[in-house]
């Protein structure tokens, strides 16, 4: 699964990775997780990096608070979970990151791990968004899940499941464009590098540098 991510890259490099601008300053998060608002690059508006809450609500949800809201979305079975098979055809999204967290199980407990490219370079995940209306106030809430794989031999030490990142500019575009489920694959072994973090990462209330020091 992906469960923790960063979001550190200066904004202008980020817009001129992606062609986009951001609608709003949004603050760099070393600890980015569920529920939090975060930077996302929708088919609908390809040009723009706008704020969605992570945790995926259909629009068709009657009550948002009582039902689940996933921020995982397994590309094996995209078309077969009601949440998502219509939104990979009308609704895909970029979410931008630099780097993502993974807990390696082991005798004395889970050791967390920051995942980045060698270069530290950004990328994005292979997304899914929507947008839940309230009806009785007329308040518009998108959200989105990050679509997972599963793990190649780099990652399989850590966990099974690894989110999918698209490798190219090319990739991105296609994803936004097509939701070409082709894309929605392991990379290749050599592109990512891991090392492990202390456990200040268990917390979402730790979100400063300190979080990705090496343990």
């Amino acid at each position: 699964m992906c469960g923790r991510y960063t979001f550190v890259t200066p904004a202008p490099a980020i817009e001129d990775h992606f062609e986009a601008a951001f609608r709003e300053a949004l603050a760099p998060s070393y600890n980015a997780a569920p529920s939090q608002r975060l930077p996302v690059i929708t088919d609908a508006a390809p040009d723009v990096i706008q704020a969605l809450q992570w945790g995926l609500i259909p629009s068709w949800t009657r009550d948002p608070k009582a039902g689940p809201k996933p921020i995982n979305a397994r590309a094996e079975t995209l078309a077969e979970k009601p949440s998502f098979r219509q939104l990979v055809q009308r609704r895909r999204c970029l979410v931008p990151a630099d780097s993502f967290y993974e807990w390696q199980a082991t005798p004395t407990g889970k050791v967390p791990h920051r995942i980045l490219r060698p270069d530290e370079a950004p990328f994005a995940f292979a997304g899914l968004w929507d947008e839940w209306t309230d009806h009785t106030t007329g308040e518009v809430r998108p959200t989105f899940t990050i679509i997972t794989t599963a793990a190649n031999r780099m990652m399989a030490p850590l966990h099974e499941r690894m989110p999918v990142i698209l490798p190219t500019r090319a990739a991105e575009r296609a994803w936004l464009a097509a939701g070409d489920t082709g894309l929605l694959v392991p990379l290749p072994d050599a592109w990512l590098r891991a090392y492990a973090v202390r456990t200040l990462v268990n917390s979402p209330a730790n979100n400063g540098p300190e979080v990705v020091v090496a343990a």
